[in-house]
């Protein structure tokens, strides 16, 4: 309960102030101190620059989120994916900053990706982030026959396994190479062709083939220096390194200084059922099964 408080009578000389009484005989409490009023504005808007700076930090050195908006990734990546990339694996630049801001002079801590690597980058053209798998690196000779990579002369080795099995939902419709089935609970799904490639390195990782195409031959390209082949693991629905770069298409021989992060976990995922103004439908949406995976 709160005591009323009253000041009929002015204080006796001294420093101690006499507490006042109502007429029931209750004392009240003395006037708070002035360190003890709310805090002031100012306050509060020096503790948001700071947090403000600190989320800014983090997302320029350490990690920064992204959106996974198509299905050039698939199987590894699923539209609807939400994961952080680290930002330290290849160093520091403009495009690796957020916003494109241009505070850092030329790439700095410059470390090139690994082949396998899936690595975001800015496009060459219109600056837009895209990710990838790095394929190959300065030196090395790339091509495609028919649907397979040709790396410095050497086929790389890819082996048909099971078929790539996804629901279809908000988020997923079957493409032209995919097989629509029903599974055991009455869901349509889609059926991909899938396929395990190894690199040289022994980097391993599952891709998609829908059958031919005029992307599966390619002559040989030699890398140059600063630059990098990229490809969507999903191969007959990427535009990547086998296509020249052009603004909201391929995006050629990468340059490494576009690099902006590696991928590194999945922090979220959505079938594309949600919506904003009903929250429960969030978590119905979220695929849970893909959260927390390593990339």
């Amino acid at each position: 309960m709160n005591v009323k408080t009253q000041t009929d009578a002015a204080p006796s000389s001294g420093d101690v102030c006499a507490a006042a009484s109502d007429d029931a005989g209750n004392v009240a409490a003395p006037k708070a101190h002035a360190e003890e009023q709310p805090e002031s504005l100012g306050s509060f808007a020096f503790f948001l620059f700071k947090l403000i700076f600190v989320v800014l930090v983090f997302r320029s050195l350490v990690f920064s989120p992204f959106s996974i908006p198509s299905e050039s990734m698939l199987p590894h990546l699923w539209n609807g994916d939400y994961l952080l990339a680290a930002k330290w694996p290849y160093g520091y630049s403009d495009n690796s900053m957020p916003f494109g801001a241009p505070i850092v002079p030329g790439r700095v801590l410059a470390s090139a990706p690994e082949p396998g690597d899936v690595a975001i980058f800015k496009h060459p053209i219109d600056g837009t982030d895209y990710i990838k798998r790095v394929i190959a690196l300065p030196g090395d000779s790339v091509a495609m026959v028919d649907g397979q990579v040709v790396l410095n002369g050497e086929t790389v080795p890819k082996v048909r396994i099971d078929d790539f099995i996804i629901p279809v939902s908000g988020n997923t419709s079957c493409a032209w190479g995919a097989e629509l089935r029903t599974d055991t609970n009455g869901q349509d799904i889609c059926a991909y062709p899938r396929f395990r490639e190894t690199l040289p390195n022994g980097v391993s990782y599952e891709v998609l083939d829908f059958g031919p195409t005029g992307a599966d031959n390619m002559d040989a390209v030699i890398v140059p220096e600063g630059r990098m082949f990229v490809m969507g693991d999903n191969r007959d629905n990427s535009q990547d390194s086998r296509f020249p770069a052009s603004a909201g298409g391929g995006v050629g021989l990468v340059p490494q200084d576009n690099l902006v992060g590696r991928a590194t976990i999945l922090m979220w995922s959505t079938d594309g059922g949600s919506d904003w103004i009903k929250p429960w439908t969030w978590f119905s949406a979220a695929r849970w099964n893909r959260l927390g995976q390593t990339l």
